[in-house]
């Protein structure tokens, strides 16, 4: 007969290691950052909320503040039984990121669609001085 010493964690990695059962931390939404030529676009997961469940800003050291609060209270009560069951939801969630000093930090654009909130972040037109001018040869 085989003994196996680590059937205990076993166990327990099986039960709580399961869908049923949230893991700590899994309430941070993801975030992408997207780089194109013309600008940086911020993605955060948000399934479920709004625009007023947002406020994204500039902090006072110029990065981007991403602040999202929802709160629920359901009441559902069942005529049959009498019986009252409540429940409760609360969601916050706050993220600064630094950002890059290639940002134009007056025409950043948020919005709200399909669960996401969607950042952009416009990148600052490089300025190209063009000097062209006669030299002399001496």
């Amino acid at each position: 007969m085989m003994y196996r010493r680590d059937w205990l964690p076993s166990v327990f990695n099986d039960f709580f290691n399961n869908d049923m059962m949230p893991k700590s931390g899994s309430t941070a939404p993801a975030i992408n950052v997207i780089e194109n030529e013309k600008s940086y676009v911020v993605e955060l997961a948000a399934p479920g909320m709004t625009k007023d469940d947002f406020s994204v800003n500039i902090n006072d050291e110029g990065n981007l503040t991403v602040k999202m609060e929802k709160k629920q209270d359901k009441k559902t009560e069942d005529k049959k039984s009498h019986y009252l069951r409540r429940e409760f939801s609360y969601t916050r969630f706050e993220q600064t990121l630094i950002l890059p000093d290639d940002v134009e930090k007056e025409q950043i654009v948020a919005r709200v669609s399909d669960g996401v909130l969607t950042v952009e972040l416009p990148k600052i037109e490089p300025v190209v001085n063009k000097v062209s001018r006669e030299i002399v040869i001496s």
